[in-house]
């Protein structure tokens, strides 16, 4: 393969152009092979990085802002967490692992899972600190090739599973029991909606205000886990009548004798581990708000660390409050109310126990705000590589200054989703199917992280600021796999013995499905019908009033691909312009008529294609 670059860092008068915002991007871009890396730098105090050019154009002042400080940070994280995962998953866990001991090592094992990913994420967010959306951008810099390959497979999946019905259904169930109505399935899926449409409204007209929302409701739900960890030390002491709860302690002793005969099963294990990996989910939801953090390296290094520090010691306390005030078998046989339970055995049926059941609804709305504020930026990431149709809808922040389109996406989404699926499956089958996806992205980002590593080492940059260690690295990438294959494995009672009412590994077929079909249209749509139709894709940089930036695909005929390229950076710039690294690099409204004049005859705007 060929290879040829320009070190960027030697000892002549151009070196210090790689740290001073007056550097042309051309004398910072290096080549390796097919894969061409511009030097590009955001406004959020991060260093200039190199990224290969087919990414999502870097933009030079955030249209969100730069509202996510250290304290954000941290009740990001937390809110993400701490939703309805701690409060609904403890007895499938139970129910999989089949003993209190194994299922509480289970919580811990999900510290150490999420703290491999979490180094995983860091070591990423080093090598590309100007870049929001998480794992869209990462994945895209590790798979650079083929192009547009791995940004149409995300773009597709993240779209369609971007749907938080399963925590809407939860903080449905919540509120219902606090008046004790048991509702009819239409019941809990209105109210479902209905919650979820708040949600949407909290954060959609101004972001500052939607992260001060998400702030607060972290801080009641930090004080709401600790009260119930608390809570759980008093009853172990013998402080709860034992009318109430006979033997505080009974569940710790023997704690690994198993529930069943057959004791725990290579499928309970399997789906005990999904519903960790759920529970702890959104220890990297900081990583999609990246350039939104001034100085981002360093504060996530830190703070992102300690929200997921915090979280496992209260969810492990919790366990143990629960495990304390509930009998194993009543908590196995749970199902979404497990701390329901906790709340009547140490309180009564009471007021009490309702406004406990408020707080834990609260909780369940909160993480559903710093659900959208993440994902909201994961999509418009994806819009902003320009493999979807309609680039201004996805990545403009008109008129509210917050990313709109993303987020009536995914209502939409969320509202087919808690009204389609039959109410009593929905929650297992859709937690299970958002897992498998994820877990083939995060094994490929696993991977990813050496791929950048020896890229980075043929091009002779220096290292990044924070490396995860090899240790976390590998266990990071060996917990995917075991997530990829274990689902194949069939329950002990039978094909329809899981956990839904219908074939155990309906979700892992369907997972494969939508990354099977995520191949076959790029196939189609990239290789097939261009050279059927005489044209090539070619991505151009578009820049929106708001300050936004996007790629756009446009189809270029053959005969005019040798003037397009002449005529257009890597990245999709114009040439016919002067470049600066942190200077806005819209080009004039006369550069712009001249490109459109050049080929609107020959070239189609690509807007809402119906092969895209």
């Amino acid at each position: 393969m060929p290879f040829n670059w320009r070190r960027p860092f030697r000892n002549r008068d151009d070196d210090e152009a790689v740290n001073d915002d007056s550097a042309t991007t051309d004398a910072g871009v290096l080549s390796d092979g097919s894969l061409q890396y511009t030097l590009e730098k955001g406004g959020n105090d991060s260093k200039p990085s190199y990224q290969e050019a087919s990414g999502a154009p870097v933009e030079r002042d955030s249209p969100l802002g730069y509202e996510v400080g250290p304290v954000t940070i941290i009740f990001l994280n937390i809110s993400t967490m701490i939703g309805t995962g701690v409060y609904s998953t403890p007895s499938a866990i139970l129910a999989g692992t089949g003993s209190v001991g194994l299922a509480m090592i289970f919580w811990t094992l999900g510290f150490f899972t999420s703290l491999s990913k979490l180094a995983v994420y860091l070591e990423f967010a080093a090598y590309f600190p100007n870049r929001s959306g998480g794992e869209v951008a990462y994945l895209e810099q590790a798979y650079p090739r083929p192009k547009w390959l791995f940004p149409t497979a995300f773009a597709f999946q993240t779209v369609v599973l971007s749907f938080s019905s399963g925590n809407a259904l939860v903080l449905a169930n919540y509120l219902f029991r606090i008046n004790g109505h048991e509702p009819t399935p239409w019941e809990l899926r209105g109210v479902a909606v209905a919650g979820y449409t708040v949600a949407v409204l909290f954060v959609i007209f101004h972001t500052k205000f939607s992260y001060y929302v998400s702030n607060s409701i972290g801080i009641i739900k930090l004080i709401t886990l600790t009260f119930i960890a608390l809570t759980g030390l008093v009853v172990l002491g013998g402080n709860v009548p034992a009318s109430r709860i006979p033997d505080p302690q009974s569940n710790f002793r023997n704690a690994f004798q198993s529930l069943t005969p057959q004791g725990a099963t290579a499928y309970g294990l399997t789906n005990a581990l999904y519903r960790i990996i759920f529970s702890y989910a959104g220890f990297e939801q900081a990583f999609n708000v990246v350039a939104e953090v001034k100085n981002p390296v360093k504060q996530l290094k830190r703070n992102a660390f300690l929200s997921l520090f915090i979280v496992t010691l209260l969810y492990i306390f919790a366990n143990v409050a629960f495990f304390a005030a509930v009998p194993k078998e009543k908590l196995a046989e749970a199902k979404l109310t497990a701390a329901s339970h906790f709340f009547v055995n140490v309180f009564g049926d009471t007021g009490s126990v309702r406004g406990l059941n408020f707080l834990v609804a609260l909780s369940s709305f909160g993480n559903l705000v710093a659900v959208l504020l993440g994902v909201s930026r994961v999509i418009r990431e994806c819009g902003r590589q320009g493999v979807l149709p309609f680039p201004r809808f996805w990545a403009s922040t008109r008129p509210f200054h917050t990313p709109l389109g993303p987020y009536l996406v995914k209502w939409s989404l969320t509202v087919i989703m808690i009204i389609a699926p039959p109410a009593g499956d929905a929650f297992n089958f859709i937690t299970s199917l958002q897992v498998f996806p994820n877990a083939f992205f995060n094994l490929l980002m696993g991977i990813g992280v050496y791929v950048v590593r020896y890229r980075r080492k043929r091009l002779n940059l220096p290292g990044p600021d924070f490396r995860a260690w090899d240790v976390l690295a590998v266990f990071n990438i060996l917990v995917n796999t075991y997530l990829i294959v274990m689902p194949w494995y069939p329950p002990a009672g039978g094909q329809y013995a899981g956990d839904v009412s219908f074939w155990y590994a309906t979700y892992a077929v369907t997972g494969i499905g939508i990354i099977v079909g995520c191949g076959i249209y790029y196939i189609l749509w990239v290789y097939i019908i261009p050279r059927l139709k005489g044209y090539r894709l070619r991505q151009q940089v578009l820049f929106f009033e708001d300050g936004a930036q996007s790629h756009q695909l446009l189809k270029v005929p053959v005969q005019e691909l040798a003037e397009w390229d002449s005529r257009h950076d890597a990245v999709g710039r114009p040439l016919d312009r002067t470049t600066h690294i942190g200077v806005d690099n819209r080009p004039s409204d006369d550069q712009q008529d001249k490109e459109k004049a050049g080929l609107s005859a020959s070239v189609s705007d690509g807007k809402g294609d119906s092969e895209k």
